[in-house]
């Protein structure tokens, strides 16, 4: 039968050999057509190496088939380049790098078990490659070393009080993991993040997207706010004082009555005015009561006066990514009628854009300006755009865990 053997330079040799050749003879053949000894070959059939004792067809080696050839040298040091440092670094980073990008079906299962060190692989930082593979060998140790804490803890004294301590933690931990666990699979969406309300209205006829907080006691503008609507005139500086809640801002007074367009109908509203730069406009307890407002979640609108207007809530995309950063910022409380706010009106966490209570400051993370960058970069790996904006928004903006899941769909 007739063969084909390419060697590493990519020099092709055509063998007629018996299909019952042993390898041994056949690198004794290759050994006059190429001047390597046999010794320093290894050759490789459908990926396994040739044993010198198997026969070809033992192997399944059939008419026309192709068997690659390596010097036993490129092959020990393309091991070595494969190899790791007793800190868990790799000894040739490009050559470790390179050899995962090019298995796709290595790369899939990295994204879904460890989609910072695939993120990494993908990149350019041999650096920051380093880092993790030290920092993902250290955790082992650390795995590896708890464990025989564990196994030891099975064989300790039972009268030992510090060892059944141990115990319990133990056991206890465990636990939380397995409903860490049993919550990432049946409840994901427990891990996403939750955008903040915000609806379009016009203060003194000027639009603005106001933030709507059920936990703010009152409705607050901010000083470049009211000046940009024209009501900074109306300012009644009797009613200064200091905000206090989570943290605290001074309050430079009142406007007792101004305009405000939600829908096609315009209300009376009253705003207290706060120096507060990245506080813009939000929409308080005192207002929804005021003007019947309800908040509903099911059709995701805002109701206003016992239903004669509902407004939709804002998509992610359509709130600027700096009015995110209002719900860090607006830590305020406010009283109506008090000129100094001591923080004793029960909304010591609310003002907090509804506060800590909703995680407003961490769900700034996955929508900004490089958001569009994470998408178009997923994008390019093969998915749809819907699905890759799904994917982040699940995992709070983080690229590598979206890649992960959406590789793993």
């Amino acid at each position: 039968m007739k063969i084909t053997v390419m060697t590493a330079d990519e020099q092709i040799i055509t063998l007629e050999v018996d299909s019952n050749e042993s390898v041994e003879n056949l690198k004794a053949l290759l050994e006059v057509e190429t001047r390597v000894p046999l010794q320093h070959q290894q050759l490789l059939y459908n990926g396994r190496e040739m044993r010198n004792s198997d026969k070809l067809s033992a192997l399944g080696v059939k008419d026309e088939d192709l068997v690659m050839m390596v010097s036993a040298a490129a092959s020990s040091a393309s091991a070595n380049d494969m190899s790791f440092n007793p800190d868990g670094s790799a000894v040739n980073p490009g050559a470790f790098q390179q050899h995962i990008r090019r298995d796709s079906n290595l790369m899939a299962q990295l994204f879904q078990r460890d989609p910072e060190l695939a993120q990494v692989v993908l990149g350019n930082d041999l650096n920051r490659l380093q880092d993790i593979l030290r920092e993902r060998h250290r955790q082992r140790a650390d795995l590896q070393r708890q464990k025989e804490e564990e196994l030891a803890l099975l064989y300790a004294d039972p009268f030992d009080v510090e060892a059944q301590k141990r115990i319990e933690a133990s056991i206890r931990q465990k636990g939380i993991d397995e409903n860490w666990e049993a919550a990432l699979e049946h409840n994901p969406e427990g891990f996403a993040r939750v955008v903040m309300l915000y609806v379009d209205m016009e203060v003194n006829g000027v639009p603005l997207k106001a933030f709507v907080d059920s936990g703010a006691q009152s409705t607050i503008i901010s000083k470049s706010c009211a000046e940009r609507c024209g009501l900074l005139r109306l300012l009644d500086q009797r009613y200064k004082g200091i905000a206090h809640g989570v943290g605290q801002s001074e309050i430079l007074g009142r406007i007792h009555v101004a305009p405000i367009k939600i829908g096609n109908i315009f209300y009376p509203c009253s705003f207290l005015v706060l120096d507060s730069p990245n506080m813009e406009f939000l929409f308080g307890l005192d207002m929804l009561r005021k003007h019947q407002c309800s908040i509903d979640l099911k059709d995701n609108v805002l109701r206003v006066g016992g239903g004669e207007v509902s407004v939709p809530f804002l998509q992610e995309k359509d709130i600027p990514s700096r009015f995110l950063d209002e719900e860090r910022y607006s830590k305020q409380t406010s009283s109506s009628g008090a000129p100094v706010l001591s923080g004793t009106t029960d909304n010591r966490n609310h003002m907090s854009t509804g506060g800590q209570s909703s995680g407003g400051s961490h769900a700034e993370k996955a929508q900004g300006p490089d958001f569009e960058v994470k998408v178009a970069k997923l994008v390019e790996l093969g998915f749809g755009r819907d699905a890759v904006i799904q994917a982040l928004k699940l995992f709070d903006g983080n690229e590598e865990q979206a890649a992960g899941f959406l590789f793993g769909g």
